[in-house]
């Protein structure tokens, strides 16, 4: 038998994460613009302001592309042909449009009219782009006079010379205001952004090197950024995957689409439509499906889809769209596809309107590669706990890797919900170190078999050991006799004690010290609120 391994131990110093990727410029915009919001309600402010963003960008690298023109004049370049941007993947920007022409008329009272003429005519330019743009910056109800402070404010960034394209500026302003807007929408929130360390763990536990990429729910598009950055950071080729999404809401899906373009990343989005109802992308195959659908959304439609194709394993509850997600999922992935994806908690034990048995059809046919328990707070728009499911249509090797391990009949647990730091008082966020923690135990279960050690659980070369309170490999016959149910605290057990060398006596007496001298403080406390009460009676 393998020696088990001691849950990593949790260091209490600040972690090394940035996954809030924080350059300090983000913050002070942040501060500046929600100075000039007023009285717009943070939905609504979410649009005027990253619209603003966008039309900045979209001038800016109009003309740096535009002077670079103009200076090889001489060689035959053309700063007015509108194919010189279309190579370079530039959008061109009408006169009207341009940055300079808005700065220049910002305290002007048709500012709001100059912007939205502004939005139409890049529109009406760039075919890539109708239907896309904010507009209504002229209506009676948008303040004017803010609204030229904000122009000044991003004004005073410049998003592609050399340094902000290093630092990806623009992108990390776009993803921070997202998230702050997320925040301050509360529960709606949700329904466009996706914590960025959630959506990392779900990047680097698939690992999508090559192929296509799927997110029928996508939001504002996060998964498909994360996965293009992930790409990049491992020395692929941004064409090396093609992008897929689908998104119900107009407003979410004019946000996805930004989101893409401002990093010159080409999505096949189509128009915003409801995924169970009008599946804009009925025969894609997908290699990789990353997801965060809405948690137990019960208006989804389910009355009119009984009969439905995708309900391989079941018809999922009219009154939950769970396993309707799930099973969704399942159907759009192809031979050898993966998919992870956010679900609440109660997924992985549900019983009731026959969820059970569509879960337990599922872990029949050896689709659970892994079950990962998530601490809570991690979701600006829920306290509901989550988890993250991972499928595998072939568990013998993977899309375009052939030394994996055979994983048939075998799932891994992992329970990270000891795991990540306070952000504040309400928000929880993973660290690079827990995300790394992660996603490389999920990668050496599948690349190798049970280890006689792994000391360092965070290294991907370290063969796979079960950890007594984290991780733990679990064949199917171990899920049957827990009923299917796949919360990964019934499988990894406790964590062993850790042995603590101070002896008995000397931390009684310890303790007995420290407690004496906290009844002797709130004592002393208990005193002078009474002195201070008395006063204020006396006093009247």
């Amino acid at each position: 038998m393998p020696e088990k391994e001691d849950m990593p131990s949790k260091k209490t110093a600040t972690p090394k994460n940035n996954n809030g990727a924080t350059l300090g410029i983000e913050a002070q915009l942040w501060q500046a613009a929600d100075k000039l919001r007023g009285h717009l309600d943070a939905a609504e402010y979410k649009n005027v302001v990253l619209g603003l963003i966008f039309l900045k960008y979209i001038s800016d690298a109009f003309e740096r592309l535009h002077s670079q023109l103009v200076e090889k004049q001489a060689e035959g370049a053309d700063p007015e042909d509108r194919d010189e941007y279309l190579a370079e993947r530039v959008f061109w920007t009408p006169k009207e449009a341009r940055w300079a022409h808005l700065k220049a008329n910002a305290k002007q009272p048709n500012i709001g009219n100059l912007i939205d003429d502004a939005m139409l005519a890049i529109e009406r330019d760039n075919p890539s782009l109708r239907g896309v743009l904010p507009g209504n910056y002229g209506r009676a109800t948008l303040d004017k006079q803010r609204l030229g402070g904000l122009v000044d404010l991003v004004s005073g960034i410049n998003f592609v010379d050399e340094e902000s394209r290093k630092q990806d500026v623009l992108g990390r302003v776009y993803e921070y205001f997202l998230s702050q807007f997320a925040s301050a929408e509360g529960k709606k929130g949700g329904e466009f952004y996706t914590p960025r360390s959630v959506v990392r763990v779900l990047v680097e536990m698939l690992a999508p090197f090559k192929g296509r990429v799927f997110d029928p729910c996508c939001g504002s598009g996060g998964m498909f950024v994360q996965s293009e950055k992930f790409v990049e950071a491992h020395g692929g080729r941004i064409g090396d995957i093609s992008i897929y999404g689908q998104e119900s809401n107009p407003n979410t899906w004019k946000l996805a689409k930004m989101n893409l373009a401002i990093r010159g990343i080409e999505g096949d989005l189509k128009e915003p439509a409801d995924s169970f109802l009008r599946d804009l992308h009925p025969d894609l195959k997908a290699d990789y499906i990353l997801a965060n659908p809405p948690f137990n959304m019960s208006d989804w439609g389910g009355e009119n889809l009984r009969e439905d194709k995708r309900w391989k394993y079941g018809a999922p509850p009219v009154g939950n769209a769970n396993f309707a997600w799930v099973q969704h999922f399942i159907h759009h992935l192809s031979p050898t596809g993966m998919a992870g994806f956010v679900l609440a908690n109660g997924s992985m034990s549900s019983n009731t309107s026959g969820e059970g048995e569509i879960r337990k059809a599922i872990i029949e046919d050896d689709l659970v590669d892994c079950m990962v328990a998530l601490p809570g707070q991690l979701f600006y728009s829920t306290q509901i706990p989550v988890c993250l499911w991972f499928l595998a249509r072939n568990k013998v090797g993977a899309i375009h890797e052939s030394s994996l391990r055979d994983r048939r009949g075998q799932t891994l647990f992992i329970d990270a919900r000891k795991l990540g730091y306070l952000v504040d008082r309400v928000h929880r966020d993973l660290s690079d170190e827990d995300i790394a923690l992660i996603a490389n135990t999920y990668h050496a279960w599948r690349a190798h078999g049970k280890g006689e050690s792994m000391t360092r659980p965070d290294r991907p070369d370290r063969p796979y050991a079960d950890i007594p309170g984290f991780c733990k490999s679990v064949t199917i016959e171990e899920i049957r006799a827990q009923g299917y149910v796949l919360t990964p605290g019934r499988y990894v057990g406790a964590a062993e004690a850790e042995e603590d060398e101070e002896p008995f006596e000397q931390k009684l007496a310890r303790l007995t010290q420290e407690l004496e001298a906290q009844f002797e403080e709130g004592a002393r406390l208990e005193e002078q609120i009474r002195r201070q009460l008395a006063r204020l009676t006396y006093g009247q």
